[in-house]
């Protein structure tokens, strides 16, 4: 159902009377039941199963992905997560018992993990089906109901992810509400347990502020200029190949993709030249003629792109078709940090280059800057390895490698500052949406006179406990 296009106070209605079911639905205690929880997340996955040539159909309509693009980063990303879930959510769910001080003598502490209640998970654009279906399997196993609002520009993946829901669950216990802006600002407005939300920093400032309104907790999935940076010690050929990997999924519309390249300058013209193979080796000689290439979402970010061309010197690429929305991967030399391409995250096929001549000056320079989501590093030398890791500040990444982080379900995934707020994938799902209960368990078989304030050496007790 699109809520845009009801009339605003039809649509504060309907939003009001889900949530309420929601949340009815949710104190009825059925999704606190463990294995309640496995028989869902074993349905989504065999529905998903079912409906993967809809997927594909989809994906390609709004995005022009491959098959193999789709299943490498839509679908197998959740059937990995999904069955990562599967095999442990009962450890998971067990409280967890802690120790206690010798103050707390004849008590025994405990963790339990429990749901928050109603949870809203806001998904983009650019992977848009694993990007709504992987935090939906923390919520379900968290033991959440969910009311997930996808990205209204991709309008044929969200209208399979509706219909894939519809035949899944109930609405009363997870439901899609298809929409753009003002459906958005309406769930905003109503009162969540819970809000996930991956998107740009401008707009998760904005949901930020209405979570406030409610002291909602929430996980902001943000982006940034991610930096990758190549040294003087590299394997450039095996460098460029991953890094044009990296940077080309999905033509570059990655929130990890790398943004830019700080290439050392004494193998910078040599590094340049394997990138240029690295391109031509993974989509042809004229990428123009590679069918499987994806296009860009919209005009308005294609025309944004085009015009980041006029930014320093194009070293290869640089072709464009507007009738498409295609761009070819393009490698951009004589950049500096004033340049418009320099300013926001580039999200399209476009790779900017710089030099530098030792660490110190990338550590001032990404250090300067909002901190990045993710940072990419190449150098065979463990000791400068662990000074990046150890001198930026960032979400997280890779060494030797782009992007291939946050495929594990064992890393959790998020940002840090500018480029967002907490984490998921894996465990981390589960923790991301299960709030943590501290509960002590004390025993009635002996009581410590101690606390009381009649005890005669109360204060002697606490300074040899606590001094």
């Amino acid at each position: 159902m699109d809520y845009e296009q009801m009339s605003k106070n039809e649509r504060m209605a309907k939003l009001k009377n889900l949530v309420e079911k929601q949340n009815f639905f949710f104190h009825s205690g059925q999704t606190r039941n463990i294995s309640f929880r496995l028989e869902q997340l074993k349905l989504l996955k065999s529905k998903i199963k079912a409906y993967e040539d809809k997927i594909n159909q989809a994906l390609r309509k709004d995005l022009n992905k491959s098959l193999l693009e789709v299943y490498a980063t839509e679908i197998a990303m959740v059937y990995g997560e999904i069955n990562h879930t599967v095999k442990n959510l009962r450890s998971w769910a067990k409280p967890s018992r802690v120790k206690t001080p010798l103050s707390h003598f004849g008590s025994t502490g405990y963790i339990y993990p429990e749901p928050y209640g109603l949870a809203l998970i806001i998904s983009p654009w650019n992977y848009p089906f694993q990007l709504v279906i992987c935090p939906l399997a923390g919520a379900i196993a968290a033991g959440n109901c969910a009311i997930i609002k996808p990205s209204e520009l991709c309008p044929n993946i969200t209208g399979v992810i509706a219909e894939l829901i519809q035949e899944c669950f109930p609405e009363e216990y997870i439901a899609v509400v298809e929409g753009g802006i003002e459906t958005a600002k309406a769930l905003l407005a109503e009162k969540f347990d819970y809000i996930f939300y991956t998107g740009s920093p401008a707009v998760g400032k904005i949901v930020m502020e209405a979570a406030a309104q409610n002291l909602t907790p929430l996980t902001l999935e943000l982006g940034g200029k991610s930096p990758c940076i190549v040294h003087n010690d590299a394997d450039l050929s095996l460098a460029a190949k991953r890094i044009v990997w990296g940077k080309c999924i999905n033509a570059g519309q990655t929130c990890v993709a790398p943004d830019y390249l700080l290439v050392h300058k004494n193998i910078k013209e040599k590094f340049l030249e394997n990138i240029k193979n690295a391109i031509q080796e993974s989509y042809g000689k004229d990428v123009t003629n590679n069918e499987d290439f994806p296009v860009i979402i919209n005009d308005r970010h294609f025309q944004r792109l085009v015009a980041y061309l006029e930014n320093g010197q194009v070293l290869t690429g640089g072709r464009y078709d507007e009738k498409r929305r295609f761009i070819e991967p393009t490698v951009i030399d004589q950049v500096n940090w004033n340049c418009p391409i320099m300013q926001d995250e580039i999200f399209g096929p476009l790779l900017p280059v710089m030099e530098y001549e030792d660490l110190s000056e990338v550590f001032k320079m990404v250090n300067d800057r909002p901190k990045p989501l993710a940072l990419y590093f190449f150098s065979n030398n463990k000791n400068l390895q662990n000074k990046v890791i150890n001198n930026i500040s960032y979400g997280g990444g890779c060494i030797n490698d782009t992007i291939f982080h946050l495929v594990s379900p064992y890393l959790p995934f998020g940002g840090v500052g500018n480029s967002g707020i907490g984490s998921y994938h894996g465990k981390s799902s589960f923790d991301t949406f299960s709030h943590k209960k501290s509960v002590l368990h004390q025993t009635t078989l002996f009581d410590l006179p101690a606390r009381y304030p009649n005890f005669k050496y109360a204060l002697k007790v606490f300074r040899m406990l606590f001094h």
